[in-house]
């Protein structure tokens, strides 16, 4: 039995237990969104990128 749960601690066995999820501090959260911004960019670049090939391939073949 947990005994009296705040918030996640709690005292076990004359122990304080943390049982809290682990939190991202504010320069963690902001460091992830500008590596997932900073992903996303390159896959519109290929995603672009393909897209113009596929689009010059068919022009070729309709007046080459």
């Amino acid at each position: 039995m947990k005994g009296m749960n705040n918030k996640g601690l709690y005292v076990k066995d004359g122990r304080l237990i943390n049982d809290r999820p682990n939190s991202m501090t504010g320069i963690q959260k902001a460091a992830n969104m500008k590596r997932i911004i900073d992903e996303d960019r390159k896959i519109k670049m290929i995603a672009d990128g393909i897209e113009r090939a596929e689009s010059n391939k068919m022009m070729n073949d309709f007046f080459g």
